[in-house]
């Protein structure tokens, strides 16, 4: 469902004037994130620990109304969820694809449908683009300090782009950095913040 916004009574309409003329206003955040929990969990479970942390990170992210506006042509749109797109590599392959499905109700069933939907596909890219995804990768050869993202040069791009590389032991935890790429049009730091909140307390519910 989306809801097109009243852009004249958002309170945000200040900021977004703000950085609006600007031709480049995206802002990249790298935080360290505590994932031994989850690392136990898909263990235990014999769950993908990358699509696990793709679902967690996208219930993060729609938890956090922010990260859901959007432009469509003239209008503010306000999507009630985002849906998690993500690069993936099929066992022995050197090219990734794009994975993109709808969130399933529960942690479980969305690994198996992510791993049976990439075990199926035989495209790069089976789905055009849509303003409602959230664009996942993941680097799991070395440890992610930053990263930046290949794009179409438009301010209007308001598709958050999320990222993280290996964990590390680190007295005694597994930690690993995740990487935001995201429209200062539309968020600010005080939503980075929100979102690694709402995913702390995802992975403390596991």
């Amino acid at each position: 469902m989306t809801r097109v916004v009243d852009r004249a009574a958002w309170p945000r309409r200040e900021i977004f004037d703000f950085f609006s003329p600007m031709s480049q206003p995206f802002f990249s955040v790298t935080f360290k994130q505590d994932v031994t929990k989850l690392v136990q969990f898909t263990r235990e479970n014999r769950l993908s620990f990358y699509y696990s942390l793709v679902y967690l990170s996208t219930r993060a992210v729609n938890s956090v109304e922010a990260f859901r506006y959007a432009l469509r042509g003239e209008d503010l749109v306000l999507f009630d969820r985002r849906i998690p797109s993500f690069t993936d590599l099929k066992p022995g392959a050197e090219t990734f694809h794009i994975v993109t499905l709808p969130m399933e109700e529960d942690l479980r069933s969305f690994c198996a449908a992510a791993g049976a939907k990439s075990a199926a596909q035989t495209a790069f890219l089976d789905q055009e683009d849509s303003l409602d995804l959230i664009y996942f990768s993941c680097l799991p050869w070395v440890e992610l300090t930053a990263l930046t993202n290949e794009r179409n040069f438009d301010p209007d791009d308001a598709v958050p782009r999320i990222a993280w590389g290996k964990y590390a032991e680190e007295q005694g935890r597994k930690v690993l950095h995740i990487s935001l790429e995201l429209n200062h049009r539309f968020v600010d730091g005080l939503h980075v913040g929100r979102f690694h909140e709402a995913l702390n307390e995802e992975l403390r519910g596991l």
